[in-house]
């Protein structure tokens, strides 16, 4: 199977960013120069996905506005000779020239799983990727998801992916238990959600993976999974305790969570000194600021 679609979550209420997330998706939250979700589409996209469907609560428009293109806007640009501006704009047409887009709708507020399998169409009888926005994989080699199907190629089985925390921190994540095959790749036997103590290894799920048929099919044996707030980790872990084949790999790349205000200001403040043009002013400002 060949991975070219990919659904991404994005019907979340993201109370963590209230009052902002009350006008605005979380998505469409800037980091540096460009919205959380332009990261994500832009890393499918040369990861060679070309079907995208966002899975969206009633009313949810902005993403999909955010791709669309905006001939009026483009008129007015021209007009005004605004080149440089004209230039960004159509930057967001070269990363998706070879995309389709689509949405389906959240019919019940629930867990990622219950979003995930509103896709169900969608996927057919095809592997798909699964994107969660907040989690930007800052990769100068190969994208993130693009190692992902690597591995996949190989397996032709479930693959989350994975990277490795301090002993504190993991108490934040799930948390894989795992038997290791090689260097940065493991088989999964389980999955334990936020572990208190006693983690089962020091890997944690960041928000890539490729999913099968079958664990859209496992959820419609298991429906209590997609009725309950559930994570799709959750129904992977569930799957992999009962013997079916899912594999973890260790993705190579800076993590960079915007999944609560603080790991958003820390990412945009990372990437922001990062930046090709911004960064040197930004590391000279923060340099000499005084408070």
């Amino acid at each position: 199977m060949k991975v070219e679609k990919a659904i991404f979550p994005i019907a979340g209420l993201a109370t963590r960013f209230l009052p902002l997330s009350k006008v605005i998706s979380k998505e469409i939250l800037p980091l540096v120069d460009k919205p959380l979700v332009n990261y994500t589409v832009e890393e499918a996209c040369r990861s060679g996905v070309k079907d995208i469907q966002f899975v969206v609560r009633k009313n949810q428009k902005d993403v999909l506005s955010y791709f669309n293109s905006d001939e009026e806007l483009e008129k007015r640009l021209i007009e005004k000779d605004k080149k440089e501006e004209l230039e960004e704009l159509r930057k967001i047409e070269h990363i998706t020239k070879e995309v389709s887009f689509s949405s389906v709708i959240q019919k019940i507020a629930k867990g990622d799983a219950n979003a995930i399998y509103e896709a169900r169409e969608f996927a057919g009888n095809d592997a798909v990727g699964v994107f969660f926005c907040d989690d930007i994989i800052h990769s100068k080699e190969d994208p993130g998801f693009q190692q992902l199907k690597e591995v996949f190629e190989t397996c032709q089985s479930p693959v989350i992916g994975l990277k490795k925390l301090p002993e504190d921190k993991l108490s934040s994540y799930g948390v894989v238990d795992v038997e290791k095959i090689a260097n940065g790749f493991y088989k999964i036997k389980g999955v334990i959600q936020k572990p208190k103590s006693n983690a089962p290894s020091d890997l944690a799920i960041m928000g890539r993976m490729i999913i099968t048929p079958d664990v859209f099919e496992y959820m419609d044996k298991n429906k209590h999974l997609r009725e309950k707030d559930t994570s799709i980790t959750t129904v992977l872990g569930e799957m992999a305790s009962e013997g079916k084949s899912v594999y973890g790999y260790e993705v190579k790349g800076d993590w960079l969570e915007c999944g609560d205000k603080m790991l958003w200001f820390k990412s945009f403040l990372t990437l922001a000194m990062d930046h090709s043009q911004y960064g040197p002013q930004i590391k000279d400002f923060i340099k000499n600021i005084k408070l």
